[in-house]
C-alpha cells in the first residue's frame, strides 16, 4: 500500500469516528442544552462531517490505483482541511454560540469544492 493511500484512508477512519462519537455526543449530551437553532447548526456539522469522511476514504482508494499523483494528493489534503475548518466551525459555532465562528465556514466549504473538483480531475486525467 503507498503512503498516500495508508494517510488518507486513516485519516478517514478517524474522521468517521469522530464523526460517529460527535453525532452521539449531540444527540444525547446536547439535545436538552443547546437551543434548536445551535443544535441544527450542530447536526449540519456532523452530517457533512460524516460525508466527507466518506470523502476522504474515497480519495484513500482512488490513491491505491493512482500512486504518485498530486492531484489525489491535493484532493487529500483540501478535504481534511474542509472537514477541519467547515465542520470545525460549525461545531465551535454551536458549543459556544459566538456567531462570528460561522465566518470560517465557507472556507471549509470552498475547501471541500475543491477537493471533489480536484477529484474529478484526478479521475479524469488517469
Amino acid at each position: 500500500m503507498n503512503p498516500d493511500t495508508k494517510l488518507f484512508l486513516a485519516a478517514s477512519a478517524f474522521a468517521a469516528f469522530l464523526a460517529v462519537a460527535f453525532g452521539a455526543f449531540g444527540a444525547h449530551a446536547l439535545r436538552e442544552r443547546l437551543p434548536a437553532d445551535l443544535l441544527a447548526i450542530y447536526r449540519t456539522a456532523v452530517e457533512y462531517h460524516f460525508w466527507h469522511a466518506l470523502g476522504l476514504l474515497a480519495i484513500g482508494l482512488v490513491a491505491e490505483m493512482l500512486p504518485g499523483s498530486v492531484l489525489i494528493k491535493w484532493a487529500g489534503w483540501l478535504m481534511i482541511a474542509g472537514l477541519l475548518l467547515f465542520s470545525g466551525s460549525l461545531y465551535a459555532l454551536a458549543l459556544s454560540g459566538v456567531r462570528v465562528l460561522g465566518a470560517v465556514t465557507p472556507v471549509g466549504g470552498l475547501c471541500l469544492l475543491a477537493a471533489w473538483a480536484t477529484l474529478a480531475a484526478a479521475a479524469l486525467r488517469a
